[in-house]
């Protein structure tokens, strides 16, 4: 090679330097273009971890860069919504214990009121059984309070396991939750009818009757004696209905989203004389969404209201 290459005449010699040195600096030249979009992408990505807001839109200029960026858009995508989940969560916790701190507050306060109450040695005898029923009632409310709680952890962690799902007949199960709340209604002179039919769904047959449950229990506080409450079933566009209608007063002028969150009361004293926690209905929401579907409430026009569960159903 060396020989071939002093064998060549010395104007051609003098002609390879010039071409050498130029093709050199093309090769610096279209290097630094080809590496320039690997450096912004470097300095997007530097910006992005000191906490910058920063865009990782691919240019057009590499094809390599820009399924990079891509790569990047939708990582950083994904960490921005985890973080917002996170986010979302850490407040819901935050507001769930502040909410229970203060459910808990007013039934310690009337146990912790009355005992002192109890204490006075000259207290007629009268009095003093009034105090003791007022102290086993809140210790009673508070009991239902913590197992609601415990319920609705269990829900929303998702603890149902699949062998514990099965075809369930919805007409069945209203029936059984009829007889179950039997002495509960006929002590408040409840007059409830089951009526229509509604495809089977694929569900757990113990969390839907807690629901249905909840929902003729909840109705059968706000009617008056005599009162009615109608469970009304229905197949709609490939959804199994379940409508439970009462006549009582209904829950007002007020967003019925806001009824399924926890220990939300349209009337909170009427619910904590007539037994609630606050719970029943962020439950029945829990339960209905574990299955795929949808649950609202709206004010019956002729007065009342009507709470509507739709459940994907199964053929």
């Amino acid at each position: 090679m060396c020989e071939l290459l002093f064998a060549l005449p010395w104007y051609l010699f003098l002609l390879l330097i010039p071409v050498s040195f130029l093709t050199f600096v093309l090769s610096l030249i279209i290097g630094y273009f080809l590496a320039e979009p690997l450096r912004l992408l470097l300095k997007k990505v530097k910006a992005y971890r000191a906490g910058a807001q920063v865009s990782f839109e691919p240019d057009g200029r590499l094809l390599e860069a820009d399924e990079l960026s891509d790569s990047m858009n939708a990582l950083v995508k994904k960490l921005e919504s985890q973080q917002a989940d996170l986010s979302r969560e850490n407040r819901r916790q935050s507001e769930f214990v502040s909410d229970v701190a203060h459910e808990l507050r007013t039934p310690l306060t009337a146990i912790r009121g009355n005992a002192e109450m109890l204490e006075d040695p000259d207290l007629p005898p009268s009095m003093r059984e009034k105090f003791s029923s007022i102290i086993v009632g809140e210790a009673e409310r508070l009991s239902r309070l913590v197992n609601d709680l415990l319920t609705l952890q269990r829900i929303e962690n998702n603890e149902t396991q699949p062998d514990e799902l099965s075809r369930v007949d919805l007409r069945k199960l209203s029936q059984n939750v009829v007889d179950t709340l039997h002495p509960i209604l006929e002590e408040r002179s409840a007059n409830v009818a089951i009526v229509g039919e509604a495809p089977d769904v694929l569900g757990n047959a113990d969390r839907l009757k807690e629901a249905l449950t909840n929902l003729v229990e909840n109705a059968s506080r706000f009617i008056e004696p005599g009162g009615h409450i109608v469970i009304e079933l229905s197949g709609l566009h490939g959804n199994s209905v379940i409508q439970v209608k009462d006549d009582g007063t209904g829950f007002g002028d007020i967003d019925p989203s806001l009824l399924f969150g926890r220990f939300y009361r349209a009337d909170t004293s009427r619910a904590r004389n007539t037994g609630g926690t606050g719970l029943g209905l962020a439950i029945v929401k829990s339960i209905v969404n574990a299955h795929d579907g949808t649950v609202e409430a709206i004010n019956r026009p002729e007065g009342g209201a009507n709470f509507i569960i739709a459940i994907p159903s199964i053929e």
